[in-house]
């Protein structure tokens, strides 16, 4: 059951070791306590299944975002309330998929390098600082950082039940959301 609203996608963008899915965690209880039929869309886990056969060239990363778009799209026209946890690096490719997803909420998570090199939850940092990985966003890959998301999130800032209840205050304004 949605409440009679229709579906979006909450698109989380943001460096690795930002925090997008611990933040689409707590997104998730809140539109599951809301009634809503919700579905999580995490890089990670999609590129498991969905995307288990690319890797991470520039083409690649377009075409895995391409794919949780297209998903994400299916899914919001059907009534569920989306949370896309995705690096998507690129201005174009998250722009497309605000021109193919009818309610689209780009959400910039925020973090500065230094802060992500220092949580650095899957040890990819690391991993990049002693050669093992060799094209990591925002390290040694271009991530261009949105120009006009709905919302911006320092992490920094907040916890990440400040930040879902605070991209949960952008959607009731936006009117996707009741209060």
């Amino acid at each position: 059951m949605n409440n009679g609203n229709n579906g979006f996608v909450v698109w989380l963008t943001g460096l690795p070791g930002t925090g997008k899915s611990t933040i689409s965690a707590e997104l998730t209880k809140i539109f599951k306590e809301r009634g809503f039929c919700t579905e999580t869309m995490d890089g990670d886990e999609i590129r498991k299944g969905l995307s288990a056969d690319l890797g991470f060239t520039k083409e690649d990363r377009q075409e895995h975002a391409r794919r949780v778009a297209f998903v994400s799209k299916l899914l919001a026209r059907n009534g569920v309330a989306v949370n896309v946890a995705l690096i998507s690096p690129y201005r174009q490719f998250r722009e497309h998929a605000r021109n193919e997803i009818e309610n689209f909420v780009e959400v910039y998570v925020k973090t500065p390098l230094e802060v992500c090199m220092e949580r650095d939850p899957k040890g990819l940092y690391a991993k990049a600082q002693q050669g093992d990985i060799t094209d990591l966003t925002g390290y040694q890959d271009t991530y261009e950082e949105p120009l006009n998301p709905e919302l911006i999130i320092e992490t920094c800032n907040t916890t990440p039940v400040g930040a879902a209840q605070t991209i949960v205050e952008k959607l009731e304004e936006l009117g996707y959301l009741s209060n």
